[in-house]
C-alpha cells in the first residue's frame, strides 16, 4: 500500500517557493529563463531571448501577471500539442469530451468518468515531451480506468519513452 501511495505522489507536482524579483529563474517550456522586472505603466509579461520581462508599476503583482502568462500559454500550447496524440488515440475509439487547465495541487492531470481531461497549467513550465506523457496518460484512461497492466502496456505501446520523461518531469519541477 505505501509502494502504491509512493506512486502516486510521485505524479504530483511539487511548489518552489519563489519571490519573483529580478534575476530569479523560472522555466518555460523546459528552458530557464531569468525574470526581469521594469518598472512600468504598462502590466505585460513577454518572453524575450532568455528573460521573462515582467512590466508593472507594482512589483507585488508580477506573481500574478506572470501566473495570468503562463495560464493563457498552457491554452494555447496544451491544446496544439494534444490534437495530434488525440488523433493517434482514435484508432482505440475513444476521444476526450473536453480539454481544461486547471491549477491542481496535486496532480499534473486527471481524466473523470465522462472523458473530460484536466491538465494543470504548471506543466506549461515543462518540456513538450512531458506535456504529451500527462496527455496521453490520460487518453490512456480513456481505455483504461485503472492502473492496470493493460493500462501500462498501452502507455508503453503509444509512449515508448514515458518513463523518461516522467523522471524529467519530476526532477525538473520539483
Amino acid at each position: 500500500m505505501l509502494k502504491q501511495q509512493d506512486y502516486f505522489l510521485s505524479f504530483e507536482p511539487r511548489k518552489t517557493i519563489r519571490k519573483y524579483v529580478s534575476g530569479e529563474s523560472h522555466f518555460y517550456l523546459g528552458r530557464q529563463y531569468q525574470l526581469i522586472l521594469i518598472d512600468s505603466d504598462e502590466k505585460t509579461v513577454k518572453n524575450i531571448g532568455g528573460k521573462i520581462e515582467i512590466r508593472t508599476h507594482n512589483f507585488d503583482n508580477a506573481e500574478k501577471l506572470l501566473e495570468a502568462w503562463y495560464l493563457n500559454k498552457s491554452k494555447k500550447w496544451f491544446h496544439n500539442i494534444a490534437e495530434p496524440l488525440i488523433n493517434q488515440f482514435k484508432k482505440y475509439q475513444v476521444e476526450p469530451k473536453k480539454i481544461e487547465i486547471r491549477k491542481m495541487q496535486n496532480r499534473w492531470g486527471s481524466c473523470s468518468t465522462k472523458g473530460r481531461i484536466l491538465l494543470n497549467p504548471e506543466l506549461i513550465k515543462a518540456p513538450k515531451a512531458c506535456i504529451e506523457y500527462v496527455i496521453i496518460h490520460e487518453l490512456c484512461h480513456l481505455v483504461h480506468r485503472d492502473h492496470t497492466k493493460a493500462f501500462f502496456d498501452l502507455q508503453q505501446k503509444e509512449f515508448p519513452e514515458w518513463k523518461k520523461w516522467k523522471n524529467k518531469l519530476e526532477v525538473l519541477l520539483a
